[in-house]
C-alpha cells in the first residue's frame, strides 16, 4: 500500500468500493474472474438483459474495475487486473468470517 495516498488516489479508492457495493456488480466482477465474456454471455449466464448488464458493464469500467477489448464484432469483458480479484476474494473472505461482536441478525447497521 502506498505510505501516504493522495486526495485523487482516496478518491479514485472510494470510487471503486463504491462500484463494488452492488451484490449484482459483484456477481458480474465473479463472473468476469473465470475469464474475459460478451456482454451477451455475461447476460445469458445471469439471465438478465442485455441494457442492464451493459449499464452494470459501464459502472465497473468507470471505477477501473474491468477493461474491455474489441474481438471481430464482440467487446470482451475482463477484470482489470489481479488487484480486482484480490479485492473480491477478500471481501468475500471477510464477510464469510465471525466477528465476534457483530451479530448481522441484531445488529442495526444492517437493518
Amino acid at each position: 500500500m502506498h505510505a501516504h495516498p493522495d486526495q485523487q488516489q482516496i478518491e479514485m479508492a472510494a470510487s471503486m468500493f463504491s462500484a463494488l457495493a452492488d451484490g449484482y456488480r459483484l456477481k458480474t466482477l465473479i463472473l468476469l474472474s473465470k475469464g474475459e465474456l460478451s456482454v451477451s454471455a455475461i447476460a445469458e449466464a445471469e439471465g438478465e438483459k442485455l441494457s442492464t448488464v451493459s449499464a452494470r458493464l459501464q459502472i465497473l469500467h468507470a471505477a477501473r474495475l474491468i477493461t474491455r477489448q474489441r474481438q471481430g464484432k464482440s467487446i470482451l469483458y475482463r477484470l482489470a487486473d489481479e488487484h480486482v480479484l484480490q479485492l473480491i476474494e477478500n471481501a468475500i473472505d471477510h464477510a464469510c468470517e465471525h466477528h465476534p461482536g457483530h451479530d448481522p441478525a441484531t445488529d442495526e447497521d444492517h437493518k
